[in-house]
């Protein structure tokens, strides 16, 4: 008979909740030291936003102080939201809060059209205000935006925000940090920016690990500890400063409204939304924990929260660190309460004029160094974003380059604003304003606009309606590429419709292919080009990607070689999914290798490869058909 104690304690234990490490509350002493970290690795990036926009719309150091007081304080609030959570608001993932680069040369453009200085921030802190009340309104519907952002708006705009910075970097880089004046003949300047970047890469080069993650930190310390050295930074400022204060709301005075300015920053935080929601599945992956389309609601509640009170209390737009997620991964510390132990002891930091106006004191070549660093940092994360686009779509290529022409134009040459009627001339005051509308505007124009129906960047424009309502000629005339025009195949899948799905119509193609009878299969196979067949122009037949086009005719020899020992081998020509490959070597290296297989299984494998390139074609016609992007977001798919 079971003793009844250990069934009590059996059934204590089934009904007790497990915890996630996420909700682990950890020792003070180890919050603290946790908590701390996450500052450490936070700061120098989380003091540049107000110290670059304070020096581009040309504030005193007093104000100055005050901003990088308000930004801590609010910081320290917006993490604590975001990690212990208020009703819907807060993602309950050990997400640190900071100002958003990304918001950073919008504000400098809506400060100089408002001629600088203070007065200048009223507007900057009404578009702000505005666009966290859009944010968390927002929230609920975001996911389905989301197909707005794909990789080529997304890695568009990251880039065009890292060189639009760039500039505003180099500017204090080669300023003299005692008039505040650009000197850019004085090599004392250049080499204390150089010497601060060289720092930089050093510990980067050298340490791995923590140190790694709070490199632009210490070049920062060691830059300034040198430039002290040498008479050029003083803290009489520091004295100056009182040892405790609090930088109350709207002290500049009560925020303005300017549409322009408000539209700017509302594409902003559009921006930073798509940013916040990668970093939450990443941080959600780190974890262990799954992360659902209700929880990219919080966060984006909370971004609008965070930053409507940035805009109250004298702060900027508000988004996860992505530095502070690798901090996560890094350490293996996933509890959430440690992030809030951070905001705690950013609070505190808020507090404290004395330790803001150190900061403030930062040499201005110094500062720039480092700046630098953090701006181009920002451009490579854009370019590696661009390396999911498919340039072999024109499309895509056009949305790149206009984007990124019209942006540097604009930075390269502001002035060209003045020559803009009133309201546009805001747009076109900045690279990144008029940059980003441009790749929104062109990716709709291009990918969600025409005759067929809503189109999907990265994807097909055709919708389902439209292919149950086809007739069997115009099914084969859309669809028969993709199983190379062979009519059996067409006819197949055009049987079973209608199509509940996107999913149901791609596995209509997989099962015509699969299912042929012998004949039809060799039909199938039989339909393809050799690899390195040209038409009469000289334009490769057997090219599903750029990996076999503009070959050298010393390559291109290889491949016709490859693929004629290959039909005499078997019987019909070498199917190869050339997109998955990088470069045509490694179409070589498979060819090859596949000659040692059986006729039995190079039959099946060639079928395989008949199958990725169909669903690669599929892709290209049929909206909503990435699997890619479903993959990645399919926890978002919870809407209801």
């Amino acid at each position: 008979m079971p003793d009844p104690w250990e069934m009590t304690a059996s059934t204590s234990a089934a009904s007790r909740k497990r915890g996630h490490p996420v909700d682990e509350v950890l020792p003070v002493p180890k919050l603290a030291l946790y908590g701390f970290q996450h500052v450490v690795a936070f700061y120098a990036g989380a003091v540049l936003v107000p110290i670059i926009i304070a020096g581009a719309i040309d504030l005193p150091q007093e104000q100055l102080v005050q901003l990088i007081t308000a930004d801590l304080f609010t910081c320290g609030i917006a993490s604590i939201i975001q990690a212990v959570g208020i009703w819907k608001i807060g993602v309950r993932l050990p997400l640190l809060q900071g100002v958003t680069f990304a918001g950073v040369a919008p504000i400098i453009a809506i400060g100089l059209a408002h001629g600088g200085g203070a007065a200048s921030l009223l507007y900057v802190y009404g578009a702000v205000i505005v666009a966290g009340i859009f944010t968390f309104l927002i929230a609920p519907i975001f996911v389905k935006l989301l197909r707005f952002f794909p990789p080529v708006v997304t890695g568009t705009l990251i880039t065009i925000i890292g060189l639009c910075l760039v500039p505003v970097g180099a500017l204090d880089a080669v300023t003299n940090p005692t008039t505040h004046e650009p000197d850019p003949t004085n090599i004392r300047w250049f080499l204390y920016a150089l010497g601060t970047i060289a720092i930089i890469v050093a510990i980067q080069r050298i340490f791995r690990g923590f140190m790694a993650t709070i490199a632009v930190l210490l070049g920062l310390v060691i830059g300034c500890v040198v430039a002290f050295a040498l008479g050029d930074m003083n803290f009489d400022r520091v004295g100056e400063a009182s040892a405790f204060g609090f930088t109350p709301p709207f002290v500049f005075g009560m925020p303005k409204f300017d549409f322009v300015a408000c539209l700017t920053m509302i594409i902003v935080l559009l921006i930073t939304a798509v940013e916040s929601t990668g970093s939450t599945i990443a941080t959600g992956e780190i974890v262990g924990k799954r992360v659902k389309a209700s929880d990219i609601g919080n966060v984006l509640r909370a971004d609008g929260v965070a930053t409507t009170i940035g805009g109250i209390f004298n702060s900027f737009p508000y988004t996860a660190f992505s530095e502070n997620v690798g901090l996560v991964r890094l350490t293996g510390v996933k509890s959430r309460w440690v992030v809030a132990a951070a905001g705690v002891i950013m609070i505190v930091l808020g507090f404290l004029p004395k330790v803001a106006a150190i900061v403030a004191s930062i040499p201005n070549p110094v500062l720039g160094g480092a700046a630098l660093t953090l701006f181009a940092t920002v451009a490579v994360v854009g370019i590696q974003t661009l390396g999911k686009v498919d340039f072999t779509d024109h499309r895509n290529l056009i949305i790149v380059t206009t984007s990124l022409a019209l942006a540097l134009w604009v930075t390269s040459y502001p002035d060209i604003a003045k020559a803009m009627p009133t309201g546009l001339d805001l747009i076109f005051g900045s690279g990144i304003s008029i940059g980003a509308v441009t790749a929104i505007v062109l990716n709709i124009v291009f990918f969600h606009t025409g005759s067929r129906g809503p189109r999907v960047a990265g994807g097909g424009s055709i919708t389902l309606d439209e292919v149950n309502s086809m007739s069997e000629e115009r099914f084969t005339e859309v669809f028969g590429h993709v199983v190379q025009d062979v009519p059996w195949a067409v006819r197949r899948a055009y049987s079973q419709r209608p199509f509940a799905t996107t999913r149901d119509l791609r596995e209509a193609f997989q099962d015509a292919v699969l299912t042929g009878s012998s004949e039809e299969q060799s039909e199938l196979l039989n339909a393809f080009h050799d690899l390195g067949a040209e038409d009469e122009t000289g334009t490769a037949l057997a090219v599903d990607h750029v990996a076999l086009s503009n070959l050298d005719d010393s390559d291109h020899d290889d491949v016709v070689q490859l693929a004629a020992a290959y039909r005499d081998h078997f019987g019909f020509p070498l199917i190869i999914c050339a997109r998955e490959t990088e470069h045509f070597d490694r179409v070589l290296r498979n060819g090859w290798s596949r000659m040692d297989n059986s006729p039995a299984a190079e039959r099946a494998f060639a079928l395989i490869e008949v199958e990725k390139i169909a669903n690669y074609r599929f892709e290209d016609l049929v909206a909503d058909a990435n699997p890619i992007a479903a993959a990645r977001f399919s926890r978002l798919n919870e809407l209801q």
